[in-house]
């Protein structure tokens, strides 16, 4: 359930709410004048949805780039060539 406070708490209470959003892992969502104000979230929180919107990000440029390209390949070619690339990064061994 998510904590609604009012903006005066964070000044009044911020060691709660620095508590609150530590251990309940969600955002407190603090109120001016009975209407939505800010999110405090922990740095942790930050970095997870930053996380998540890269990786959105990442999938739906790979999308289109599918969506605009019709080539297909198949994994065993991916594969081969993947491996000769690396055979040729990998120096030989004296075995």
């Amino acid at each position: 359930m998510p904590q609604i406070r009012p903006i005066s708490d964070l000044r009044n209470n911020f060691t709660e709410i620095s508590r609150i959003v530590h251990e309940s892992k969600e955002p407190v969502f603090l109120t001016k004048n009975g209407y939505g104000d800010m999110v405090v979230m922990s740095i942790e929180q930050y970095e997870a949805l930053q996380t998540v919107k890269r990786i959105d990000s990442a999938l739906l440029e790979a999308q289109q780039q599918a969506e605009s390209d019709t080539r297909r390949l198949d994994f065993d070619e991916v594969s081969a060539s993947l491996r000769n690339k690396l055979a040729g990064k990998v120096p030989p061994t004296n075995a």
